[in-house]
């Protein structure tokens, strides 16, 4: 293949057009070698310069005073925690891989979001994780979601960081594209910080890790193409992952920063060797010259832009002072790592790429990444015609069930609102013993910071219903029941990462709801004082079936860090013992718009989003952060899919209590269950503390109203028995799990 003739059909075939072939013949003065259009393909295709969308990522806002790394400065965001101490974090999408190798795609994917931590100089310390399948019924979902969550479990627990928070949602878009976001959580002193830079002429280039192979070669431009029937045949591009090397790479790393050798270094992820020796470089503002013949390799007769391309998993590139190279490889000989010296930094905007005394590639650095050379798109975008149809529902056109006790029955095991049991416990939880949330569960999960009196707060969030429906405020949605979660745990919320999942760019619908959504998230954003740290897009989620292309619903999953001043402060969503009074922070609306209800029990969907004010978010959760922080509540729990009576029964569950509530005679009674307006929180307060709770809300300006209170073991509506909380309890957290007794 080196010595194949380049021409446009073999650039069209590597997913460049001709404009962009063009552009590389400008850039280096000659028509590309195939190894050098192979570098231009992978560095230009979408996963790796975001050519479609930086654009408009570039309108997110960015700046806080705790930002330490901001979006696209380094491997991942940085946020200051105090105390000197910093945090790490990122979500990214490995989707494709697991589309057509779920174990494998979803190992690689947790372990790849854990290498941006620590080559940064964190230590792991969490993950979450934000999952979509097709409907349950299908075969083909139930094979995708065992190898997800089997591949995300053993390769997590293996290399010893507990997963403390996540999503799952099953809608049949992603019938044959899944979804699977990853996210990881890190810890490190603040001084501790590894740049992902090169510099210093002479300065030696180090390979570290495992050896290189032909598993993910052109991974980047397989992320970068639609997901069709065929797409199984592109195996080579699904990396294999190994978390006990991995774990060994961990501590090699953070044992070589404590050498204070090393100058920079950047995880190998999409791209491999091309993107960490042009990312680096471009950001030192140097060049390398790389002998290919020198990177330890697992297969033989590999030619050099198979090397150059290959995303074989836990590897580094690593930059350190010259002279320091005894200090750099007794580290990795304790760990019995390869660590082999590929080249050196050049004061050129250059980057060489020989193997032995041949030169195969002589490209700039700087033309291969963003904000250099690589292309960026404006791309066309129109309203779809679904989105006035969805503002032409009415809820007076719905009639009201007669039995409600039997919607609830449904709803319960519904698999969007029903516990996900099934797929928490095939994680390890509590491994490093730092998560706080698994014996008393809160809206976030909450990490101890060792050593002082703090707490990290994480969640992943969005519902992609919302955001189909209204791409702007669907995604002010995410964004919103982000902090919500942290802040009904205590937290302040502090930034975020983002995940966007979008069908075809080109598609002008679909780039539409991109471009929305991403105003959305910068209106809401901004509001709530969480700058975006980085992340990833996900576009060509969608499938090919007998001609017909279907994108996946937009879906910008929201990663939100927040901080838990005083781990005493903790709160926790469950009722603790019979006679405590339940409030309703916000108002009940009648609105049963985009609801699992809706969506469930009357077969409808085509509605807009549910009710949301921005503003009125704001100030709500400023109040419960307040009755958090003066303790004039005992627990908190935000109302979310499935309405008030599935967040009465959540916080009812963990000590099995039952609770006895009134409805609002102005609101249809199906709306006051199980609509899913937002803005409303659901607390209960101590007897003994109920006067002082009621004193400081009518000083505050945002609704509140008494609900009902808190029983041993019954739950009853309007006088009206609904059953006893075991009985709904056992079908909430069961259902999930017996769809694949039989599998």
């Amino acid at each position: 293949m080196s010595d194949t003739v380049v021409t446009l059909d073999v650039a069209e075939k590597l997913g460049l057009n001709s404009e962009e072939f063009d552009k590389i013949k400008e850039i280096l003065g000659r028509t590309p070698n195939f190894t050098e259009l192979s570098i231009y393909s992978v560095m230009w295709s979408e996963h790796a310069s975001y050519k479609n969308s930086i654009k408009w990522l570039k309108t997110l806002p960015r700046d806080g005073k705790q930002i330490l790394a901001a979006a696209g400065e380094e491997n991942a965001g940085l946020v200051d925690l105090d105390n000197g101490i910093a945090c790490a974090f990122k979500i990214e999408s490995h989707n494709h891989p697991c589309a057509v190798e779920p174990y494998q795609g979803a190992a690689t994917g947790v372990g790849g979001i854990n290498r941006d931590i620590f080559t940064m100089g964190a230590r792991p310390v969490a993950q979450l994780n934000s999952l979509r399948f097709g409907e349950l019924e299908n075969d083909r979902t139930k094979w995708l979601m065992k190898g997800v969550v089997k591949g995300i479990g053993d390769y997590g627990n293996s290399f010893g960081v507990p997963v403390v928070g996540g999503e799952v949602y099953f809608n049949k878009c992603y019938t044959t594209n899944p979804l699977v976001n990853a996210m990881s959580v890190g810890i490190m002193k603040k001084d501790d910080m590894i740049s992902a830079i090169a510099k210093g002429k002479g300065n030696p280039v180090y390979i570290v890790g495992s050896s290189t192979g032909k598993d993910g070669i052109h991974g980047a431009t397989f992320a970068s193409a639609d997901i069709t029937e065929n797409s199984a045949e592109d195996l080579p591009s699904v990396q294999v992952g190994d978390p006990f090397q991995e774990k060994l790479l961990l501590e090699a790393t953070l044992e070589l920063n404590k050498t204070g050798a090393v100058v920079g270094m950047q995880d190998m992820g999409a791209a491999g060797i091309i993107c960490s020796t042009s990312e680096m470089s471009e950001k030192g503002g140097h060049g390398m010259r790389i002998d290919l013949s020198k990177v330890p390799l697992r297969q033989q007769n590999m030619e050099p832009w198979e090397i150059l391309l290959s995303e074989s998993q836990e590897r580094m590139l690593v930059v350190v002072e010259k002279g320091r190279e005894k200090d750099v490889e007794a580290v990795f000989e304790k760990w019995d790592l390869n660590c082999e010296i590929i080249g050196e930094v050049i004061e050129e905007d250059r980057l060489y790429f020989y193997k032995g005394e041949k030169l195969y590639a002589d490209v700039p650095a700087s033309t291969l990444v963003l904000g250099g050379g690589a292309p960026v798109y404006d791309r066309e975008y129109k309203e779809p015609a679904y989105y006035k149809e969805f503002k032409k529902f009415l809820i007076d056109d719905v009639p009201e069930p007669e039995n409600l006790q039997e919607v609830v029955k449904v709803l319960v095991k519904n698999p969007n609102i029903a516990s996900k049991k099934w797929v928490v416990e095939q994680y390890d939880t509590m491994v490093g013993t730092g998560n706080m949330s698994t014996n008393f569960p809160s809206d976030a999960g909450l990490v101890n910071i060792k050593g002082t009196r703090s707490a990290i707060a994480l969640t992943v969030d969005c519902n992609s219903r919302y955001v189909l429906a209204d791409p702007d405020i669907g995604t002010q949605i995410a964004v919103a029941e982000a902090s919500r979660n942290i802040v009904c745990s205590g937290g302040k919320p502090l930034a975020i990462t983002n995940c966007l999942n979008f069908g075809n760019p080109y598609n002008p619908e679909v780039y539409w709801q991109f471009v929305n959504a991403v105003k959305g998230m910068s209106k809401a954003c901004k509001k709530f004082g969480t700058p975006v740290t980085g992340g990833n897009v996900s576009f060509y989620n969608q499938t090919s079936i007998d001609g017909n292309v279907v994108p996946v619903f937009p879906t910008p999953t929201i990663g939100m860090l927040g901080l838990l001043k005083e781990k005493n402060n903790q709160m926790t969503m469950a009722f603790k013992r019979k006679g405590t009074m339940v409030y309703l922070i916000g108002k009940s609306r009648n609105d049963i718009a985009s609801s699992e209800y809706l969506t469930t029990w009357h077969h409808i969907e085509k509605s807009p989003p549910p009710y949301f004010d921005l503003d009125e978010e704001y100030r709500i959760q400023k109040v419960v952060e307040d009755l958090i922080r003066f303790s004039l509540v005992l627990s908190a729990h935000d109302i979310s899919e499935g309405g008030l009576f599935i967040s009465l029964l959540e916080s009812g569950i963990p000590k099995c209590m039952g609770f006895d509530i009134t409805t609002d005679a102005e609101v249809r009674k199906d709306a006051f269950l199980f609509g899913e307006a937002q803005g409303r929180v659901v607390v209960s307060v101590s007897t003994t503390r109920e006067t002082e709770f009621i004193d400081f809300m009518l000083q505050q300006d945002v609704p509140f109203s008494a609900l009902g209170h808190v029983t041993k073991g019954e739950i009853r509506v309007d006088d009206v028995s609904y059953g006893f909380i075991c009985d709904l309890t056992k079908d909430y957290t069961e259902s999930l799990g017996a769809v694949f007794q039989d599998n």
